[in-house]
């Protein structure tokens, strides 16, 4: 329990670090913090429920992208700008490092089930997006009623 808390907390560091990087400097550094934290906490719970980790990934990356459509409405800033750094804590760092060391060592085999799991990860994230923009499209083209107060 500790250690996923403890999880948690860096992936809110983590996103709040790279939202400065940025040069995010405002209260949407609070909400990129809270997106951070809450997208890694999905992911925790969904491989604690027994999904694998590229359905985790896919969860997670969908959370993320979902609250970051509807944030960047509310707070009237681009979705990429919340999107990108709430999504660092998915990024998967140490299979990405693990391919490219297989590559480097001449280790064919090994390079080749890194970079199919690096691909099947990325590939995971990047449908949790894709889902959420689309939905996302889809229910305020759907809600006319919603159009004076967001910007379709």
């Amino acid at each position: 329990m500790m250690h996923d808390l403890v999880q948690t907390f860096m992936g809110m560091v983590g996103s709040v670090c790279f939202a400065v990087l940025f040069g995010i400097s405002d209260r949407k550094i609070l909400w990129i913090a809270f997106g951070g934290a809450a997208g890694w906490a999905v992911y925790l719970l969904s491989r604690h429920a027994g999904y694998d980790l590229l359905m985790g990934l896919f969860f997670s990356s969908l959370f993320v992208a979902s609250l970051s459509e509807l944030l960047a409405r509310v707070l009237k800033t681009p979705v990429v700008l919340l999107l990108v750094p709430m999504l660092i804590p998915e990024i998967p760092g140490g299979d990405l490092y693990y391919t490219m060391y297989y590559l480097v060592q001449r280790q064919f085999t090994e390079f080749g089930t890194a970079s199919n799991q690096v691909l099947g990860e990325a590939g995971a994230i990047a449908l949790g997006i894709i889902v959420a923009s689309y939905l996302a499209r889809a229910v305020l083209r759907s809600c006319k009623w919603l159009a004076p107060f967001v910007e379709i």
